[in-house]
């Protein structure tokens, strides 16, 4: 740029200098206010697109959020997490023991009675027994009959279990009739709570083979141990007659629902420890031709009379055997048969009257050559239900005892029985009853020792409790 000198400088007119100068000054302004716009622009420029961005950012995190909430709204609940607890192997164990635990109860019974009872003889006998009872043994005393717990676990093929058991423990005056008198048993006192102890199996063998071992109710006669289960409070003649219990096998079979057949191998009657060498043997059919009818037809026989001399528990053993286990053998052994043809039969004639007869005919020798002593007769019931509460039931008995063989005296034995039932809850029943026993002959306890009657009347009023799931019969 070519240089002003000062002659040139002084040379210029004094407005055009000032016009010069703000013509300087303008677009000195100019010029910096566009630089000062541009740099300004640009830095507004940069500034909005990180505010933007930022927005932008936002508004898409905000976007997803508002996503997220509409979804969870929109979607069907999910079910409520389980509780984050982790499962051990104590508790895993513990569950499945509950589980098992609840099985086995499910299919198990446990059954409990107490029957109690106060009888009236009016013979006022010596020493206030009632003569050819079972049970209602004692007059003019509240008494115990039985006391007894019944656990069951039963067979459920169907559930893939074939075995199963049983325990009945009784207790009271019944037990000393059944199974703790030493005319049946060489140790008494060792089996004397156990009524029925017994297991059993359900062989496959066509609709099932039912077998069972251990001590069990027999099976002759009409009427059954539990006094819930039959129609009077007292026992006939033949309930006191025929075996109570057995110890061995009995196998059970349907052959179709009409016949079932039996077959029992045991020790011999009321023999938990057999005192001979002889097995007894019982087979029954129980027939079932029509609804309303059930017929069981029994054919006993064994070899009831001892080979050992009694050493009754509690003495000292003469032998180093447990006390009550005889060593002296009876020699020649009685060789006798002991023969019980039974049958009962039992008709629903309509849904409240039950009509049943019971026949028995039974053949004893002591040896095979001996006379034989018989007992023939038989039973008959009929009972009227009038109402779910209230129920009468008539019993007629009639008994030839030829040798003895029941009473110890050849006489012919009748009784007539009539019971009132007042089942006052399911599971509580009253009962009372009047009954008259009469002989061909005196045999019958008086007040006046040596001094019989021919007959004797009894009032008896029974009280009866019984519990459990276990239905029907016990």
């Amino acid at each position: 740029m070519r240089s002003c000198n000062r002659a040139e400088f002084n040379g210029l007119h004094p407005g055009r200098l000032a016009g010069l100068i703000l013509f300087a000054l303008l677009f000195a302004g100019v010029s910096n206010a566009q630089q000062s716009g541009e740099t300004g622009a640009k830095q507004e420029a940069a500034t909005m697109t990180e505010r933007e961005r930022a927005l932008l950012d936002r508004l898409e995190k905000l976007e997803r959020r508002l996503a997220e909430i509409e979804a969870r709204t929109s979607a069907p609940a999910p079910p409520a997490p389980a509780p984050a607890l982790k499962q051990t192997a104590d508790e895993k164990q513990a569950r499945e023991e509950d589980r098992g635990a609840l099985d086995f109860f499910r299919d198990t019974t446990i059954n409990m009675t107490v029957d109690g009872y106060y009888s009236y003889n009016f013979n006022n006998p010596a020493g206030r027994i009632n003569l050819l009872r079972a049970y209602d043994v004692a007059h003019n005393s509240f008494s115990l009959n039985q006391a007894a717990v019944i656990i069951e676990r039963a067979p459920n093929v169907e559930a893939g279990r074939r075995f199963g058991l049983r325990l009945d423990l009784q207790y009271g005056q019944a037990t000393e009739t059944v199974q703790g008198n030493a005319n049946n048993e060489l140790r008494p006192q060792t089996y004397r709570p156990v009524w029925q102890a017994y297991g059993t199996y359900v062989a496959p063998v066509g609709d099932g083979l039912t077998v069972d071992f251990g001590k069990f109710a027999g099976s002759l006669g009409y009427e059954t141990n539990y006094t819930k289960d039959n129609y009077n409070y007292s026992r006939a003649y033949y309930f006191n007659f025929l075996p109570f219990y057995h110890f061995g096998f009995r196998a059970k079979y349907p052959v179709n629902d009409k016949v079932t057949v039996m077959y029992h191998l045991m020790n011999g009657a009321q023999q938990s420890e057999d005192f001979n060498r002889f097995k007894s043997q019982h087979v029954a059919l129980i027939l079932t031709p029509v609804k309303r009818v059930t017929w069981q037809v029994n054919y006993y026989v064994g070899r009831e009379q001892r080979d050992v001399v009694a050493n009754l528990n509690p003495t000292f053993p003469t032998q180093p055997t447990q006390p009550g286990l005889p060593t002296a053998i009876i020699n020649p052994s009685p060789r006798g048969r002991f023969h019980i043809f039974d049958t009962y039969v039992t008709l629903n004639a309509t849904d409240k009257l039950t009509l049943a007869g019971e026949y028995d005919y039974v053949v004893n020798r002591v040896e095979e050559f001996s006379p034989p002593t018989r007992v023939a007769g038989g039973a008959a019931y009929a009972r009227y239900q009038f109402t779910d509460l209230f129920a009468l039931t008539g019993r007629a008995e009639y008994l030839s005892d030829r040798g003895g063989l029941f009473s110890g005296l050849t006489q012919a034995l009748k009784e007539t029985t009539l019971t009132a039932d007042f089942k006052l809850d399911d599971g509580f029943l009253v009962r009372g009853e009047w009954r008259r026993d009469f002989s061909n002959q005196p045999f019958f306890l008086t007040e006046t020792p040596g001094l019989l009657k021919q007959d004797q009347h009894t009032a008896t009023v029974g009280l009866i409790w019984w519990f459990g799931r276990k239905q029907g019969t016990w």
